[in-house]
């Protein structure tokens, strides 16, 4: 009975490490526990294990999902998250087999924590959660938990899947360490622990440069008129909002209380009229434009000719009007396209709500904005759930960017923790990518993020703000971007080596067995079937 209260508990304290609890140290805990409850188990109850720990975790942090289109929809995500769980919980059951066999009697006593062995779990198993199915969910990743966390600068070496990587590990040595002293090895114990301080507290001696050229940006965050997913029913008040805010930044730039932008950012839905199609929507854009001086970069919607929609971010410079366009590059399933429609349907009719299926983009998100100075700014895009995935925020930064800009809108999530969690990832990726990161939602929360991953001039959810600093400009490239997706392929093979290893010694004969009675049987000679 232990075992799933320790797996329940696991989860509940993953949850807490993601806002809006913000308790970074919860996640290495909750990873010892699962190891702790894995420890000595069959494959199968560790599969089983996991999947407690991860409906524990994602049930409630993975609550705004279903704020406006119901329980089924959430349950359904939280469920498949927790599979992957399970198949962390399965390897580690595995891993963790006790030295006489995995069928002996006194397997469970003998079964010894292996730290490196969840470690590389949780990583792998993250890293298929994130990339399947439909291009996978990485949304609650333990690494976007660590935002505030002493381990944060080793990002910038070992990319995200290395951050959770290493704080599960640190969770590893946690459970090695209550084990020891379990079996009476005090020394033991203090030395596991003792290196996990080291893997908590070291990463605090790297320095995480921010120095670089300046580029004066002003974001907006014009509110919409209600929450939830009809937000848009007045698309028009939602534009002139985001105008408006921009109109009142550049009035105060005129009289000198507020610095003069080289770019405004507009979040994602600021115009979902098509400015382009819609010449008064584009005069709206066009006379914001030239009174704040700068261009604007306005999240829109576009239909394509086979009547397809596209989220779009474009340039718009004053009465040159789009000089550039970015498409979000990953739609999202059942939020932005419906697969398999007709199959889905049987299970709920929300699929419905969705009329047209979004479309693709096919091109890299990187926008270039000359500065007042005269120099110039490279902006790599992530549109909302785009910021979350590492292979799309990488290439912006491989493809020139020398600042990101996210933009979001979380009015279909209402006052949850989701636009909270957004901005954590958002935080992570400025360290992780070594660049100054703008974060702006329609409606909250925003912020300015420096490569240092500090928030600045966050804002309120549901309340108007304009946003203005300048940001450091950076052209290096990290560790972590120049190793790209070989962490977590390392991690996998490894992983695979380990597994097919262990899975040899649970299934190679014994010499002796222990039986029932405990006494031991002869040996069977050559010729006896």
């Amino acid at each position: 009975m232990l075992r799933p209260v320790l797996a329940v508990a696991s989860g509940l304290l993953l949850w807490q490490a993601f806002p809006d609890h913000d308790r970074w140290w919860c996640a290495p805990i909750a990873i010892a526990l699962l190891a702790l409850a894995t420890r000595g188990a069959r494959a199968w109850a560790g599969f089983g294990l996991g999947v407690l720990a991860g409906f524990a975790a994602y049930l409630p942090a993975l609550g705004w999902s279903g704020i406006y289109v119901g329980a089924l929809p959430w349950f359904a995500l939280a469920v498949l998250q927790s599979l992957y769980v399970g198949l962390t919980g399965w390897a580690s059951a595995i891993l963790q087999r006790g030295r006489r066999g995995a069928h002996d009697l006194s397997h469970r006593a003998t079964a010894a924590v292996h730290p490196i062995g969840v470690a590389l779990a949780w990583t792998v198993g993250e890293w298929l959660r994130s990339t399947t199915p439909f291009g996978g969910f990485p949304w609650i990743k333990i690494a976007f938990s660590q935002a505030d966390s002493p381990m944060l600068p080793l990002v910038r070496f070992v990319s995200t899947p290395g951050l959770t990587f290493c704080v599960a590990l640190l969770g590893g040595l946690l459970a090695v360490a209550v084990v020891r002293l379990q079996q009476r090895q005090p020394l033991r114990s203090a030395t596991a622990l003792v290196a996990g301080a080291a893997l908590l507290l070291g990463p605090q001696l790297i320095t995480v440069p921010t120095d670089g050229p300046g580029a004066e940006v002003l974001a907006v965050q014009g509110n919409v008129p209600k929450a939830g997913l009809d937000f848009n029913a007045q698309r028009r008040a939602v534009l002139d909002n985001h105008v408006r805010v921009t109109e009142q930044a550049a009035a105060e730039v005129k009289a000198g209380t507020r610095a003069q932008p080289d770019l405004v950012v507009w979040p994602e839905n600021a115009s979902d009229i098509d400015p382009v199609e819609n010449l008064d929507a584009g005069q709206l854009i066009t006379q914001a434009s030239e009174d704040v001086r700068a261009p604007i970069l306005v999240g829109s919607l576009r239909w394509t000719p086979d009547r397809k929609i596209r989220n779009t971010t474009l340039y718009w410079d004053g009465a040159k009007g789009p000089t550039q366009s970015y498409a979000k590059r990953h739609p999202v399933p059942f939020a932005e396209y419906i697969p398999y429609r007709s199959f889905f349907r049987h299970f709920s009719d929300k699929v419905d709500l969705l009329t047209n299926d979004f479309e693709a983009g096919d091109t890299i998100g990187v926008m270039t904005a000359p500065l007042k100075n005269g120099g110039t700014a490279h902006v790599g895009l992530g549109i909302c759930f785009e910021v979350a995935y590492d292979d799309l925020m990488r290439d912006a930064v491989t493809h020139g960017a020398d600042i990101l800009a996210v933009q979001t809108n979380n009015a279909t999530f209402g006052y949850t923790a989701e636009s909270y969690q957004q901005l954590r990832i958002s935080q992570v990726r400025a360290v992780e990518l070594g660049r100054s990161v703008v974060h702006i939602s329609t409606v909250g929360t925003s912020a300015l993020i420096t490569p240092d991953g500090q928030l600045h001039q966050q804002t309120g959810l549901f309340t108007p703000a304009a946003l203005s600093a300048s940001l450091p400009l950076r052209t290096e490239q990290t560790v972590a971007t120049r190793l790209g997706e070989w962490p977590v392929w390392t991690a996998s093979a490894i992983l695979l080596v380990l597994l097919a290893m262990a899975w040899g010694r649970g299934r190679r004969p014994r010499r002796s067995a222990v039986s029932l009675t405990g006494s031991t049987p002869a040996p069977v000679s050559a010729g006896t079937p």
